[in-house]
């Protein structure tokens, strides 16, 4: 199975390819970033990021895709503008996969760790370890990518506990429109 990680930002997101084989074990495919220009206005930079996350999915095609979910205690104006991208992320997922799971920081830690308050070195450092990669993967976001797919590599087992709408295949494109749609 190929699950692609996503770590939502406006500036820089991070993406993270894995596959798993049969008996669970996961193998680093591809990472790294998708980046906007600062210099040009929010609409121009989420369209960069629609377009980058469309190649990478194109390029990797995977069978499920994860995403982190928001968390801000202190700038929210930066939360505005990160739910912006994570917006377009997750229409654009649900379009080209219709597979998506969302795990939450403590969720993360937790199944990487076995701990919810670790650290980001902690979190890297147990990419790299069950990856069985030599460095801790660069920049920040794309390893923080890995790490949310390898949580869902880990907690895929609870069927679709962590999808989008709570079930697999919830949701389906119909019609020559696109048209997103809940099943009934």
């Amino acid at each position: 199975m190929v699950i692609l990680g996503f770590d939502p930002g406006l500036a820089t997101l991070g993406y993270g390819v894995i596959k798993t084989d049969p008996k669970g074990r996961s193998s680093m495919v591809d990472y790294g970033i998708i980046s906007t220009p600062k210099e040009e206005n929010l609409a121009e930079r989420l369209c960069h990021l629609e377009k980058g996350v469309k190649e990478v999915i194109d390029t990797f095609k995977p069978d499920e895709i994860a995403i982190e979910e928001l968390f801000f205690a202190k700038n929210v104006k930066t939360g505005i503008a990160v739910a912006h991208a994570r917006g377009v992320l997750i229409l654009t997922a649900m379009k080209l996969c219709g597979r998506i799971f969302e795990y939450t920081p403590l969720q993360i830690k937790q199944a990487l760790t076995g701990y919810g308050r670790a650290d980001k070195h902690q979190i890297q450092a147990m990419v790299q370890t069950f990856l069985g990669l030599k460095n801790i993967p660069r920049p920040d976001d794309a390893a923080d990518a890995l790490a949310v797919a390898l949580t869902h590599a880990q907690t895929n087992k609870f069927g679709g506990l962590f999808s989008v709408g709570n079930a697999p295949g919830n949701y389906t494109l119909s019609g020559d429109d696109n048209n997103i749609r809940r099943k009934v």
